[in-house]
């Protein structure tokens, strides 16, 4: 367990690495204009197994920030198929405003968390057990594709989740302090928390946007 002025030291840092994770994100998301559709499986692959690979990094050392860099820049990429998707079928505007209310609703759960005198770390083994019943409904929906209300439903959930973790992550920052080598990671951790959750606020605002 690390001390408060440790926390207090390196948690900018992250917050700064995080931002600059997401611009480098949205780069690669300008290159998925130019990327075959046949190799957004293979970097989708690719992806996990990195995530995977950071996972395991994080029982033994720290990740780099080439690490942490290269990976946001093809999860950009492999970003760009959902983005184009939904900006032909709902609009442009419609990812605007998804974006727009991700940004919203992340820094208002990070200033909360940030702010509160409360421990919300107790909340990792639930959010963890959450994030395996998504990824298993995930896996379902690719042979058995979900109604849209059915995906709607599961796009609300995987906003409560990721919501969940990004109060998990400031919160254990805040209250469990970050180490100068664990800045990459725990940058890391924020940037998937970001675009999981606009994924799902993503994919709400084009179901209700196809209603209409």
């Amino acid at each position: 367990m690390y001390n408060t002025q440790t926390s207090s030291e390196f948690m900018p840092s992250v917050i700064r690495t995080f931002a600059f994770s997401l611009a480098i994100a949205f780069l690669g998301t300008m290159a998925g204009v130019y990327v075959p559709p046949s190799l957004f499986l293979p970097l989708s692959i690719l992806e996990l197994v990195m995530i995977i690979a950071a996972v395991i990094f994080r029982r033994k050392k720290a990740i780099s920030y080439s690490f942490l860099y290269i990976f946001t820049f093809i999860s950009g990429v492999t970003l760009y198929p959902i983005v184009a998707y939904y900006a032909s079928t709902a609009g442009a505007n419609v990812v605007v405003n998804a974006f727009a209310t991700t940004t919203v609703v992340f820094a208002g759960i990070a200033i909360y968390a940030a702010k509160s005198k409360r421990n919300f770390s107790f909340l990792g083994g639930f959010l963890f057990a959450a994030l395996l019943a998504l990824v298993a409904i995930s896996i379902f929906n690719i042979f058995f594709p979900l109604s849209s209300t059915g995906m709607l439903a599961f796009s609300f959930i995987g906003v409560l989740v990721f919501s969940g973790y990004v109060l998990f992550d400031i919160s254990r920052m805040k209250h469990y302090g970050v180490r100068a080598e664990d800045v990459p990671l725990l940058a890391l951790s924020l940037y998937l928390d970001f675009i999981n959750l606009f994924i799902s606020i993503l994919r709400i605002f084009g179901i209700l946007s196809s209603n209409d």
